[in-house]
Order: structure tokens, then C-alpha cells, then sequence
């Protein structure tokens, strides 16, 4: 469906919507995009009035033909473009956009197997766009999602995942503070929890971790741990390492 990213294209920003007190979905109409798959990511490039640029890599929240991309970026105290994106940027207003880019973090509908979703914070966007397609493929393939977020006000897409099919229902897990009468203290995702809330490591399950370099690590060795094979679990992670 997608082809090979052409260089920069310009994107104008046709709509935007708060998702937390920090973050927005940002979608632009971007001539010649050739669109994309679930799990790809674009590079969004700004540049000043003196000249200087900047370059910052955001997940797509969708997946499939046309020429409109939407994004959700989180405010980061100390960033340069995503401020910008998050407080700034007004409808009318453009942006260059390279993409898409990545074909290992992506999921299709076929071969129809299980999918195991685990996010971090920010790193639910790719996974929203996986959950997008899969209902639009009309697949009756599970999908579930592990979402590991520090507060309520905190979660991307909040109501989009509290109102999916039970088949597909978010399980959520809090690290800093809970909904009242949570059955749970807020704590760090533990090998525990993935045990409990996620797919069992049978043959055919797959799973995609994307969030923070320290969580999908240690995610990704946990899941190893339960005895999922490390060829079934594909990781995205943004941050230091």
C-alpha cells in the first residue's frame, strides 16, 4: 500500500484536539502522501525564522490510503518541537513531514493471529492506529491492549479505548495514582502483571511493546521470561537508553 518516503512533503494543519493537559492529535492534510500502514512513524521538521531546523520522529495514530496523517504529540518541558506543536501551532499553519518510515513495527491483517498490544505512556499512539486497523479490516483475530500509564489524566485516547468492543478492551495499569476504588495500588508494570493481563505465550501470539527505552526493556524481558519467544515480540521505543 505505502511506498518509499520521497523526501520532505508540507503539511497543513487541518485539525487539533486536546488528549491530556500536555498533549494533542494533530491531523494534516499532506499532498502526495502516499499513506501508510498501522505502526509506522513520520519525521516532522520546523524551521525557524532564522534558519534553523529542527527534527523530531512521532508515531502516526493512523493507517491507510489518503492524504490526511494525524499525530499525537506530548509536551516535553525541555523539547524544541513539540511545544511548539502542542501549545503553538494553529490550523492554516505547516510543517514538513517525511515519511512513512519504518516496516518492522507494523501490524497487517493477514496472517490473522492474536496481538498482544503493551504501551507506555505515549507509546499507545502506534498502537491506536493498530487497534484503528483492525477493526476497520474487520478482523476476528484478538487484539488486546495492556495500557501502563501514570495517572487517569495522563492516557492518550481515553475514551477511543474505554468504549472498544469487549473482545478488544484496554486493561489499564496505573504507576503514580488510580481511579477511585481502583482494585489496584498504582505500582510499576511486573513480570506479575503481564502474566495476568496479557496473552499467554502461546504459538501464533505476537506482541508489540512501545513506550519509553527503560519500559519496553524491561517488558520485553519479562515477556521472555513468561516464555514468549523473542521472534513474536516486536518493540518501538523512544528516550535515552
Amino acid at each position: 500500500m505505502t511506498s518509499a518516503p520521497t523526501g520532505w512533503r508540507v503539511g497543513t494543519l487541518v485539525g487539533a484536539r486536546p488528549l491530556t493537559g500536555s498533549a494533542r492529535s494533530l491531523t494534516f492534510d499532506v499532498p502526495g502522501w502516499p499513506g501508510n500502514e498501522a505502526g509506522q512513524h513520520v519525521d516532522v521538521r520546523l524551521t525557524a525564522p532564522d534558519g534553523y531546523q529542527a527534527v523530531r520522529s512521532y508515531s502516526l495514530a493512523g493507517s491507510g490510503p489518503g492524504e490526511q496523517v494525524e499525530l499525537a504529540v506530548e509536551r516535553l518541558p525541555d523539547g524544541e518541537v513539540s511545544p511548539f506543536l502542542v501549545d503553538a501551532i494553529e490550523l492554516g499553519d505547516t510543517v514538513e513531514l517525511r515519511g512513512p518510515l519504518g516496516g518492522w513495527f507494523v501490524w497487517r491483517p493477514e496472517p490473522a493471529r492474536p496481538v498482544q498490544l503493551v504501551a507506555g505512556g505515549s507509546g499507545v499512539v502506534p498502537l491506536v492506529a493498530m487497534l484503528r486497523a483492525h477493526r476497520d479490516a474487520g478482523s476476528r483475530a484478538t487484539m488486546r491492549l495492556l495500557y501502563s500509564v501514570r495517572t487517569p489524566g495522563d492516557a492518550l485516547y481515553a475514551d477511543e479505548l474505554a468504549s472498544a468492543a469487549p473482545g478488544d478492551a484496554t486493561t489499564w495499569h496505573y504507576t503514580r495514582s488510580t481511579p477511585p476504588g481502583w482494585p489496584r495500588a498504582p505500582r510499576r508494570l511486573t513480570a506479575d502483571d503481564l502474566r495476568d493481563d496479557t496473552l499467554a505465550p502461546e504459538p501464533g501470539v505476537r506482541t508489540y511493546v512501545c513506550g519509553p527505552t527503560g519500559f519496553v526493556e524491561a517488558v520485553a524481558r519479562a515477556l521472555t521470561g513468561l516464555g514468549h519467544a523473542p521472534g513474536d515480540i516486536r518493540t518501538e521505543r523512544f528516550g535515552g537508553s
